[in-house]
């Protein structure tokens, strides 16, 4: 009897991008399909609070805008990060000068928030993977040690606590944000 061993077939990000979209929001990378986890209270909160600032800081003078669950479809892989922010140029739009519905750029900065069933290293990845392709600016936060590694390129990554400034993109003019701020909206007393 010979055993014969068929190759596994993949996806393609074609094929993907056909599929009916999931809740929570599924991704494609590295040729295989990863679910999302549900947000929960932290994460929900520094999301929507997170977004709402940048939009704040950049949507009145057309600086930056900030996307919450948005999917971005680029070199091959597509993600949809938790916070994915473009400066106002870059957003794409369609025929009639509105926003577009596909997003096939890298965002110029991207924000994961960690939620304890996800693995680390897999958002690490997504986030070098964006680096790469173009992406200015990532942060991981990590609610439950309250901390934001701070990925740019051509450096290491940085881990900020407390009162460190973190960095935002250079459009945002002279807006600051430090770590306190972004984990003092989880405070409700």
């Amino acid at each position: 009897m010979t055993l014969s061993i068929q190759p596994i077939s993949v996806l393609s990000l074609d094929d993907f991008l056909k599929l009916s979209e999931t809740k929570p929001a599924s991704e494609y990378f590295d040729g295989e399909i990863y679910q999302k986890p549900m947000p929960q209270g932290k994460h929900s909160t520094l999301q929507v609070e997170l977004a709402s600032a940048v939009n704040q800081a950049g949507k009145a003078k057309k600086l930056a805008y900030a996307f919450t669950e948005l999917r971005c479809t680029f070199a091959g892989k597509s993600i949809v990060p938790d916070i994915a922010v473009f400066e106002w140029q870059k957003i794409p739009l369609d025929e009639k000068g509105r926003i577009a519905n596909k997003f096939e750029i890298a965002p110029d900065w991207i924000i994961e928030i960690l939620s304890p069933e996800q693995s680390a290293n897999k958002v690490i990845r997504k986030i070098l993977f964006c680096i790469q392709n173009g992406t200015k600016l990532g942060y991981l936060i990590d609610a439950d040690d309250e901390s934001i590694t701070v990925f740019k390129p051509n450096q290491l990554p940085e881990v900020k606590e407390k009162q460190d400034i973190l960095p935002v993109l250079d459009v945002l003019d002279n807006w600051q944000l430090t770590v306190e701020d972004i984990f003092n909206w989880l405070s409700f007393v």
